[in-house]
């Protein structure tokens, strides 16, 4: 059985470190992983870890933009169209990454207050929230003489409701527990593990046992 982790997001919001260690991990855990490369415009050099797949050579975005005269953004477009050919249904989970940044100690030597001084306090309430943070600004109450998206918000409230569709587990990669505990939830996702045959006993013929006396 063979199992993939698809990594996404915006640039600068951490892909790249989150597949380091992602896969030192695993191969801490005498677990097997291959990075596999998805993004023609990554600069697959940077990565400490070369991709066993890359889709760089099928198509690149700097040849895209010099060969057809492309911006990066029409570029990447074009990129997308001619390599995307399939939409997964695929089960997946939210991670808030660089929570190593999140410091409410403006002197904090490793930089994490070059962001904003931020209290884990104040990132809570954005790892679960409550659905109805919506319908009505973070501590006040709703304006009932204004109900003009009010229906809409109730609806967005509830589908929220119905499926956790917001919700993030925070990515500290300074902290083993933390990247352990992302890991743990990627194997709960995607059922790691739950279609492997059980390992067989070896023969009791093969000299694991003593010969039985007579």
């Amino acid at each position: 059985m063979r199992y993939a982790v698809l990594v996404t997001g915006p640039a600068g919001a951490g892909k790249s470190t989150f597949s380091t260690s992602f896969l030192t991990h695993l191969q801490a855990s005498k677990r097997t992983g291959h990075l596999v490369n998805l993004d023609p415009a990554a600069d697959t050099e940077s990565f400490e870890y070369a991709p066993a797949i890359d889709i760089r050579d099928l198509i690149n975005l700097e040849d895209v933009m010099n060969e057809l005269g492309y911006g990066p953004n029409g570029g990447l477009v074009y990129c997308f169209e001619d390599s995307a050919m399939v939409n997964l249904e695929i089960p997946w989970i939210n991670i808030m990454s660089k929570m190593d940044l999140v410091t409410s100690n403006p002197e904090d030597p490793t930089g994490g207050a070059r962001n904003g001084m931020r209290a884990r306090k104040n990132i809570a309430r954005y790892l679960d929230p409550d659905p109805l943070l919506l319908a009505t600004s973070y501590g006040s109450q709703a304006n009932p003489s204004n109900p003009r998206f009010h229906a809409l918000n109730q609806a967005i409230v509830q589908l929220i409701e119905d499926h956790p569709l917001v919700s993030f587990l925070p990515l500290d990669l300074t902290n083993s527990d933390s990247l352990e505990t992302v890991v743990s939830h990627i194997d709960y996702t995607m059922q790691y593990g739950e279609d492997e045959e059980p390992k067989e006993p070896h023969d009791l013929d093969e000299g694991d046992f003593p010969d039985s006396m007579e």
